[in-house]
């Protein structure tokens, strides 16, 4: 058996790790049962292709924003993630397992299909909000800002910034915070980004 199943899964989480992430630990074990017990692993590979589709966009800001800017091509992805589910469920055999994982899929897909309108509707918000205070280009939401950001010198990559503030005097600060509290947002001061410690990493979305 081949050490990751899950297509485009370079990053330093094993499968196990990102089953866990979409599905839950129970999930992972259900998995287990049913790879005892299956004849193919078509559907298993299937469900890994779900997965793998959703981890590569989660961690590549990049294609994210490529996305959030074309909703024909975010559609075309999102109806093939359900494409999928639908053949899995269509070989299930009304496998009370399988229809378990299939539900914590597809509760998976409908979270990561909620995520674009919820951040179109939050970046939206975060500008509107915080060009009151400074300039519109020290508010930056692109792939390359939140890439730069999404570690310090400890080079541990969990998750990837929002947005990236950069006022230009200390009392723009004062109001960037005050505005990123108004939106409900966790700041995370940073320096140089040299830090040992991990200190500048953001660990939850």
């Amino acid at each position: 058996m081949r050490i990751r199943e899950i297509p485009y899964n370079y990053t330093s989480f094993s499968d196990r790790e990102i089953v866990i992430r979409f599905l839950g630990e129970e999930a992972w074990d259900t998995l287990n049962r049913l790879r005892d017990t299956r004849r193919t692993g078509r559907s298993a590979r299937m469900l890994f292709e779900v997965l793998g589709d959703m981890w590569v966009i989660t961690r590549n800001p990049y294609i994210q924003d490529d996305l959030l800017e074309n909703r024909d091509r975010r559609k075309l992805l999102i109806g093939a993630l359900h494409h999928r589910l639908g053949q899995i469920e269509a070989r299930s055999d009304n496998n009370p397992l399988t229809l378990k994982l299939l539900g914590r899929a597809r509760a998976a897909v409908a979270e990561f299909e909620a995520w674009f309108p919820r951040t179109e509707r939050l970046r939206r918000e975060v500008r509107k909000r915080l060009a009151r205070v400074t300039r519109r280009d020290n508010i930056d939401f692109s792939g390359m800002a939140r890439v730069s950001h999404a570690t310090d010198a400890t080079d541990w990559r969990v998750e990837f910034p929002l947005v990236v503030l950069t006022p230009d005097t200390e009392d723009e600060v004062r109001d960037v915070v005050a505005g990123c509290i108004e939106l409900g947002l966790t700041i995370i001061p940073r320096g140089g980004g040299t830090g040992y410690t991990g200190g500048a990493v953001p660990l939850t979305a």
